[in-house]
């Protein structure tokens, strides 16, 4: 239906109304061990000049397999393109020789991709990266070439570009790194922009920046811009249009008003429930979308997403086409109609809200004046020391959560190291249940590592590719002898599967056969196999979608209700630390910047670069988005090798004066139970 569609706009429209970019009926497929893959199915839209479209959904749903197809960079030996039409500014891009098409990638066509340190060259200098598309897509001398560099150096805001051309990638911060690549990408003034994933990697405040720009040079230039991006606050900020995309085809597509205020798919409306929101209050349980994708090798007959849809019927057995919408949009439900009419609603979820305060007054947790240094250089550099942690100090009671956040950089995972004894501290004293850390003995050791766990990042790399599920949570019984006998240990392995939410038949699989999300609570199990009484989770959600996330965020919620846990909730996402925090503390620097209650902090934050952060984080509403300037912070972080004097904020504080230039502020209380740094507070 979407193709009869756009093929009549093609043809009824007047030449300088017509699309930059039509694709239609595309189908991309893998060939594998296991059978064909069909990564892109029947995926149809179009793209204006200067236009911003967005295309969301969860891992595995075809978005950057749609975007390769465009870019035509599948994988020769097992990726083809088995049927559709791709037609960019007038020509069909499959049509065109592998020579062709390389004329026009980066020339018309230019895409950034999620990672930008394994996207440059780390042994080609800054300059050379940008010149090269110059050189060979327009033929520029050296001199011109360079002094377009630097033109676009300076234009997507990096200081002394003259100077930085010749440095090199790692000498570069992340944000800067993603502003290269935004730099090479505009660097042959393309069309069309595709950015992946663009800003996953970035702090709240360097995506802020690196969106706005793009923004900006979109309307500037007329530039196209494809977003692909897990974030639906990013999508409300800057999208124009949005594509829902699910198992490989499209479920919802429409205006970003039309699919954020009156989605017509239940997946978009599962989509948009699971994110918490720090423009609401906080509610009891994250709704979250039971159940896994599909498997596209295999496929089920009818709608995709009636396995996980709490509103199929019989007519769901039969595949829905996309139909027109009220909205003006498509969607593929066969119940549209009925969500238009307010029949289908998202049925909130149940549950208990956490409590607000522990039980007990005496901590659980007890760091004081926590301080690590680092000492860098060698033969080749300069030495120096890197304050990591200056002055930190914080108690965790028992059945807490304490959220810590702030930029790459700040501190927090090494704190989180600090207390896991992974890094001795430089000075200050850590106290868990009483006994101090610094000066425990071998036993008192042991005994720590019992009560302390951890659920890292990235389930995938902290779990042991060559063992089983069952081995894995089965480890640690057998380490410290927790259940010595066989069956019982195996009885033990199938309680703790079940206590996070998997089938018992998961012990037998390895972890390369689960999803993200699998692979995340089979990490929570075993933490819990130690029967620990406080957890350290570092960007424990951060890797998962929407949807899993929500799911491990109420687990974890559960498991502290049940089980009296307490936790350190390191994360960058400030709406997921309000959902599941008790008390927040905000790092910058090393030092710890403002700590208060969760809701204190959120409704009144006093610190300058709290504030920033709050203003910098985008709200999954176009209307509130669209109607407010997000407050960007200014500059870079400065290098830890040369740390400001007095307030180490005050290079990039709009309220800095003198004195914050010369008077490291101390953590005060403010208020009742509200601490900060700030002398102007």
């Amino acid at each position: 239906m979407v193709e009869s569609v756009l093929k009549a706009k093609t043809r009824n429209a007047a030449p300088d109304t017509e699309p930059l970019l039509v694709v239609d009926n595309l189908h991309t497929q893998f060939n594998t061990s296991r059978g064909i893959v069909r990564a892109v199915e029947g995926v149809s839209f179009t793209v204006k000049r200067g236009e911003v479209l967005a295309i969301v959904g969860e891992s595995g749903s075809g978005k950057s397999v749609t975007a390769l197809s465009i870019m035509r960079l599948l994988p020769r030996q097992s990726a083809r393109i088995s049927e559709g039409r791709i037609i960019f500014d007038g020509r069909s891009l499959l049509d065109l020789s592998d020579e062709q098409m390389r004329e026009i990638r980066g020339r018309g066509i230019a895409m950034i991709f999620q990672e930008p340190m394994t996207s440059l060259n780390p042994i080609l200098t800054i300059g050379l990266q940008i010149t090269e598309p110059l050189k060979i897509h327009l033929g520029m001398s050296d001199e011109q070439a360079r002094a377009r560099a630097v033109e676009l150096m300076g234009l997507v805001g990096i200081p002394d570009p003259e100077g930085r051309l010749d440095q090199y990638p790692h000498q570069f911060s992340g944000g800067m790194r993603q502003r290269v690549m935004i730099a090479i990408g505009l660097a042959c003034n393309p069309k069309l922009i595709i950015a992946d994933e663009p800003t996953t990697a970035l702090d709240v405040t360097i995506q802020a920046q690196i969106l706005e720009l793009m923004k900006d040079l979109s309307r500037k230039l007329n530039i196209a811009l494809i977003i692909i991006t897990h974030n639906l606050g990013v999508v409300a900020r800057y999208a124009d249009r949005v594509i829902v995309m699910y198992a490989a085809r499209v479920a919802e597509q429409g205006s970003a008003d039309a699919v954020f205020h009156k989605p017509r798919h239940p997946y978009s409306m599962g989509l948009l429930r699971s994110v918490p929101r720090l423009d609401r209050p906080r509610g009891a349980k994250l709704e979250t979308i039971e159940g896994l994708p599909p498997n596209l090798a295999l496929a089920p007959p009818g709608c995709r997403f009636a396995p996980r849809c709490p509103y199929k019927i019989a007519m769901c057995e039969q595949e829905p086409p996309l139909f027109p919408t009220d909205t003006g949009g498509f969607s593929r439900c066969h119940r549209h109609a009925e969500i238009a009419a307010g029949k289908i609603t998202w049925a909130a979820a149940e549950g208990k809200a956490v409590n607000t305060v522990a039980t007990s007054v005496e901590p659980l947790l007890s760091v004081r004046n926590l301080s690590k240094h680092f000492s860098v250089g060698g033969r080749l550099h300069k030495g120096g020391v890197v304050r990591a942690v200056e002055d930190v100090s914080f108690d965790i009671l028992p059945g807490e959560t304490l959220g810590l956040v702030g930029e790459s950089g700040c501190g927090k995972t090494t704190v989180g190291r600090l207390i896991l004894h992974l890094e001795k501290p430089t000075s200050g004293s850590i106290r868990l249940a009483g006994i101090d850390l610094a000066n425990a003995t071998a036993a008192d050791l042991k005994t720590m590592r019992r009560k302390v766990q951890v659920i890292f990042q990235d389930p995938y790399s902290s779990l042991n590719p060559r063992m089983t599920v069952g081995q894995i949570i089965g480890e640690p019984l057998h380490v410290y002898d927790i259940v010595p006998d066989r069956t019982k240990a195996t009885a033990r392995i199938a309680e703790l599967l079940e206590q996070v939410g998997l089938r018992r038949e998961m012990a037998e699989r390895y972890p390369h056969q689960l999803s993200g999300g699998q692979r995340q609570r089979v990490g929570i199990a075993r933490a819990l196999a130690m029967e620990p009484s406080f957890i350290v989770c570092d960007e424990a959600v951060s890797a998962l979608d929407v949807s899993i996330q929500g799911q491990i965020i109420n687990l974890l919620e559960e498991l502290q209700r049940k089980y009296g846990l307490a936790y350190l909730f390191i994360a960058h996402d400030l709406a997921v630390v309000r959902h599941i925090s008790m008390r927040v503390v905000v790092m910058y620097f090393g030092r710890i910047m403002e700590v208060a209650d969760r809701d204190t902090l959120y409704r009144e934050p006093l610190h300058p670069y709290t504030k920033v952060l709050l203003d910098a984080a985008p709200v999954p509403d176009p209307t509130i988005e669209k109607g407010r300037e997000p407050r960007l912070i200014k500059g870079e972080l400065p290098s830890h090798l040369a740390p400001p004097a007095g307030c180490v904020f005050n290079t990039r504080c709009p309220m800095a004066t003198q004195e914050c230039r010369e008077v490291v502020p101390p953590l005060e209380q403010k208020k009742s139970g509200h601490y900060a740094a700030c002398i102007k507070v």
